[in-house]
């Protein structure tokens, strides 16, 4: 896989509250992507108002029932599938032809004094807003939205172009991602390293195959003009947005092309536009690698709570090594390879909660018993337990290498590898080799804008100084990007920050709310 896809660190652990709760499938602590509803009707035509319809279906099917006090409605929306700079294609890939964009509006039963719409984006690239909207009106006590935001907005998901139900891209057979998944995630030999990269190729061209040179339309700079036709199907005429992650690229792309069509926008976790590919790979390994290490300190320091202790790091070296020479099986025969191993301990950094679940995971793990390093790994991949994938991934490869105008050579990733291996020694290796995703896929480039927003008002930008997948250092270079950026800073874990303290809650309800911007500097304790 390319670049770790942001997996929203809200979307998590409201889950988690939620199983819970409403006591549905145990295990699940990722959420899978839901199958697209159907039975919408026809997808509203391109400039035409959509015709929304009762869905509490969707809210029964993730969590086993609906957030109290809220109603569910679902629309779709048909979008050019080629915007053409804004005025509408005449030629090139999906000229004339349309995209539907998947809709789900949350809107409380006790809303009073509506503002309008709150626009939300879980990140990914592949994460789908309508569960995130679901999971995000649950509430505080599961750690959504608070009442002052949803009853003075409606609070609207969409499926961006290509994700979930909106015109889904799935290309990427199942057996494929397993061996993806379950590769040594630092093939030293020659003859591994080929082998990974002949899975990439393949990948890549079977994608190549189904698309052909529509590959180049899941780009974001696409699917950040899809964004105003959501503003304008909702009714508003300026938007309001929450984007989390790879949401915050969005939102600040949508800023480049729509600054005056902008009410207020949170980018939560920022990812700095600027990066290459290199460098935010490499961002990656740094920021998982300090995550990690946040996780061996809380370790040693709490024994009680992890089997782990003393040492995290050598436990966690330890059994990925062995899983590389004699993995664990688990129901069904299916072994617990490195590379599952891996994958089980990136979910786990994306909360400060998940670090305990990670260390109990790896002493089960010695013990011969991978049904938590499965549980783990499987929530992060989107893999269900009857061996079936989502399309996260296939939708995270065709946005990402779509937006990748400059792709390293074979040799340069190999040289990466073993330069990484020294700096960021458990995730430096697989995030270089990752790059052979792009590096071997057949669609072309459509590079996003990264300039200024001239003209929009105050955006705010939350980073954690924590955060693995887009760490704390990219918060203030996208806010600088933008020119209209005010940084607001959470001093804790895991990834983004937004509803997770009261300092930061409050902050960013005051600015929803009433535009009340965040003092220039201001910085919210962990806890």
């Amino acid at each position: 896989m390319t670049r770790l896809p942001d997996r929203i660190r809200r979307v998590r652990l409201t889950l988690t509250g939620l199983v819970a709760a409403a006591v549905v499938t145990a295990g699940c602590t990722l959420p899978a992507l839901a199958p697209r509803t159907e039975g919408d009707g026809e997808a509203a035509a391109p400039g035409t108002a959509p015709t929304w319809r009762a869905c509490p279906e969707v809210a029964e099917d993730l969590v086993g029932r609906g957030a109290p006090d809220m109603r569910y409605e679902c629309a779709r929306i048909a979008v050019p599938r080629n915007w053409g700079g804004g005025n509408g294609a005449t030629a090139g890939p999906g000229a004339g032809q349309t995209f539907e964009i998947a809709l789900l509006r949350a809107r409380s039963t006790k809303q009073r004094d509506r503002i309008g719409t709150l626009v939300i984006n879980p990140g990914g690239p592949g994460g789908s807003g309508v569960d995130t909207a679901v999971y995000l009106s649950f509430g505080p006590p599961f750690g959504g939205l608070p009442p002052s935001v949803t009853e003075r907005f409606d609070i609207v998901g969409f499926d961006p172009r290509g994700v979930s139900r909106s015109s889904p891209v799935k290309c990427i057979p199942d057996a494929d991602l397993d061996a993806s998944f379950g590769y040594d995630p630092d093939p030293r030999s020659q003859e591994s390293f080929d082998g990974y990269q002949a899975l990439n190729r393949r990948i890549g061209g079977g994608c190549g195959d189904r698309y052909g040179d529509q590959l180049a339309l899941y780009g974001t700079e696409q699917a950040a003009r899809d964004m105003d036709a959501v503003r304008a199907a909702v009714g508003d005429e300026k938007l309001t947005y929450l984007g989390y992650s790879y949401g915050t690229l969005l939102g600040a792309t949508y800023a480049q092309l729509y600054p005056q069509r902008v009410r207020a926008l949170v980018l939560d976790g920022a990812v700095d536009p600027t990066q290459k590919l290199v460098d935010s790979s490499e961002s990656q390994a740094k920021g998982f690698e300090r995550a990690f290490d946040n996780f061996t300190r809380w370790c040693a320091a709490n024994a009680g709570r992890c089997p782990l202790a003393p040492d995290a790091r050598a436990a966690v070296n330890s059994a990925i090594d062995k899983a590389r020479v004699s993995p664990a099986r688990g129901s069904g025969g299916r072994e617990a390879t490195a590379g599952w191993v891996f994958y089980a301990v990136i979910s786990s950094l994306y909360t400060e909660s998940g670090w305990q679940e990670l260390a109990r995971a790896i002493d089960r793990l010695d013990g011969g018993d991978p049904t938590e390093v499965f549980r783990l790994a499987d929530a992060y991949a989107g893999r269900g337990d009857d061996g079936r994938y989502s399309n996260l991934f296939d939708a995270n490869l065709a946005v990402n290498c779509t937006d990748e105008a400059e792709k390293p050579s074979v040799q340069r990733i190999r040289e990466l590898q073993s330069e990484w291996r020294r700096k960021y020694p458990l995730f430096g290796p697989a995030l270089a080799v990752g790059m052979l995703s792009c590096q071997e896929w057949p669609g072309a480039s459509d590079p996003y804008p990264t300039g200024r927003a001239a003209g929009a008002p105050p955006i705010v930008v939350v980073g954690t100084t924590g955060d693995p997948a887009t760490p704390y250092e990219q918060t203030p270079k996208l806010a600088a990007m933008l020119g209209v950026g005010r940084v607001l800073t959470w001093e804790g874990e895991g990834h983004t920050a937004y509803p997770q303290t009261t300092c930061v809650t409050d902050a960013v309800d005051a600015y929803l709310i009433s535009l009340r911007v965040p003092r220039e500097g201001l910085r919210c304790p962990a806890r």
